[in-house]
């Protein structure tokens, strides 16, 4: 009985076994005649400011790019490429794509939320909040604050990627450059050791009366005066080859010094973009800046400082801002400017509003 029970179940799971083998190979048939009937793209935009990608579009790439979809055979689709071909573009954040049972090729694209486009210094770009910058595509239609002026942001105009990547990646490059400097100093040091040892080996240099060879007391002076007027010709050698080296060593460790004062400022200007941004957020999350700043303007001092300056919707004048620095209180100083000052006086009696200075409103006509 036991035996008899052993084979029953034997055979139910040498069935269960052939049944999913019969199955799957019915699948891989039906699948591989099953065809693309149709292409469904979804573009995921979270934001109600305009977009940055249409189907259309995306339906125009992969018909340029000749990867086959509709009518074409579900196992020949290559959703890869189909995913690569989209991500390519720096606007897209995350793209995914799937065939149905059916036959329907789903793609689903999550563009980037930029929080504002650059047009400064030759540079066409948006920026997300994170730092992620990339080419303002052709087309599209997105309404963010846009950033004007000669600022000069710290990664090149047809850069496309995090910001803080490529500050390191350049920090990096001069990092090696001043390693490659330092490594250009063993030569010097080698002569440097090498003069320091000829010198001391030939002050150590003395000379003896040659008795054996009847050495007249008035020759041996001679030798002695010879041998120091050679010990002071020496010396002045040695000294002038010292110096040659010092100011050799000097000259590196300066080149040295400007490359450390390249990554200090790097880093000063990636810390000046970085303000930037959180200022674009401090505007764009307050209702009244919000709709009350038409343009932002930024500036490069002389300095290498960032400045912005302001172009209000009320009134004729401009908003001398400076530096991203106690945005909060310039703001609240402005603000009761604006009701004590301006709703008096006229919201068009001033060309400048200069808010830079602590504790001070300066106006100009």
């Amino acid at each position: 009985m036991r035996y008899l029970r052993h084979t029953i179940l034997t055979l139910l799971w040498l069935g269960v076994f052939v049944y999913m083998l019969w199955a799957g190979a019915s699948v891989r048939r039906g699948r591989s005649a099953l065809r693309v009937r149709s292409l469904d793209i979804e573009v995921v935009d979270s934001t109600s400011q305009g977009y940055l990608v249409t189907g259309p579009q995306v339906r125009q790439w992969i018909s340029q790019s000749g990867i086959g979809t509709i009518g074409t055979a579900v196992e020949a689709v290559d959703l890869t490429a189909i995913e690569r071909l989209i991500a390519r573009n720096g606007f897209v954040s995350d793209v995914a794509s799937y065939i149905s049972g059916r036959g329907e090729l789903h793609v689903r694209i999550t563009p980037r939320e930029p929080l504002l486009r650059l047009l400064t210094d030759g540079r066409n770009a948006y920026v997300t909040s994170g730092g992620y910058v990339f080419a303002a595509p052709r087309a599209s239609s997105l309404y963010v604050p846009v950033v004007t002026g000669s600022y000069r942001p710290p990664f090149p105009a047809d850069y496309v990627g995090d910001v803080r990547a490529c500050i390191d990646l350049r920090k990096q490059e001069i990092e090696a450059r001043i390693e490659e400097l330092e490594r250009s100093k063993y030569p010097v040091y080698r002569r440097e050791q090498a003069n320091d040892r000829s010198y001391r080996e030939f002050r150590r240099k003395r000379i003896k009366r040659r008795w054996w060879r009847g050495e007249s007391a008035e020759a041996f002076d001679r030798r002695v005066e010879e041998l120091l007027a050679q010990k002071a010709e020496q010396r002045r050698v040695y000294r002038y080859r010292s110096r040659l080296l010092a100011a050799e060593l000097a000259r590196i460790e300066e080149q040295q010094e400007a490359e450390r004062r390249k990554q200090k400022k790097l880093e000063k200007s990636y810390e000046d973009f970085m303000k930037l941004l959180t200022f674009v957020e401090t505007v764009e999350d307050d209702d009244f800046w919000r709709s009350e700043v038409v343009q932002i303007a930024a500036h490069t001092t002389s300095s290498g400082a960032l400045e912005v300056e302001l172009v209000p919707r009320s009134g004729r004048h401009t908003i001398l801002f400076g530096r991203l620095e106690d945005v909060d209180r310039k703001f609240d100083k402005l603000m009761r400017f604006y009701r004590n000052g301006l709703s008096t006086i006229g919201w068009d009696e001033y060309r400048t509003i200069d808010i830079r200075y602590k504790d001070r409103v300066i106006c100009k006509k």
